[in-house]
C-alpha cells in the first residue's frame, strides 16, 4: 500500500494567497487600481446619451447601489424560499 505524500510546504507555510501579507498587498492593488479608475473617469471626456452618463464615477455608483440592491434582494428571497432544516427528512 502506498504511503500518503504530503509536500512539504503544506507542512511547514501556508500557501501564498493565505498570508497576510499577500492579503494585504492583494487588496492594497485592488484599492490602488480602482483610484486610478476613478481619477481616470475625471479625465476622460465623455459622450453619453443620457445626462447621468456625463457625471463622473456614475458607472461605479450604479453598479455599487445595484449590488447593494440584489444583497438585500436575496435576504427577502431567502425568507420566501427557505425551508425547514428537516423539510426532506417529513
Amino acid at each position: 500500500m502506498a504511503e500518503r505524500f504530503d509536500p512539504p510546504s503544506a507542512r511547514s507555510a501556508p500557501p501564498w494567497l493565505y498570508r497576510p501579507a499577500t492579503l494585504r498587498a492583494l487588496f492594497r492593488g485592488l484599492v490602488g487600481i480602482c483610484v486610478v479608475l476613478a481619477v481616470a473617469d475625471f479625465i476622460v471626456e465623455r459622450h453619453g446619451i443620457f445626462a447621468i452618463e456625463n457625471v463622473p464615477v456614475s458607472y461605479g455608483l450604479y453598479g455599487f447601489v445595484s449590488f447593494v440592491g440584489i444583497v438585500f434582494a436575496g435576504k427577502a428571497l431567502r425568507r420566501v424560499i427557505m425551508r425547514d432544516e428537516d423539510y426532506y427528512d417529513r
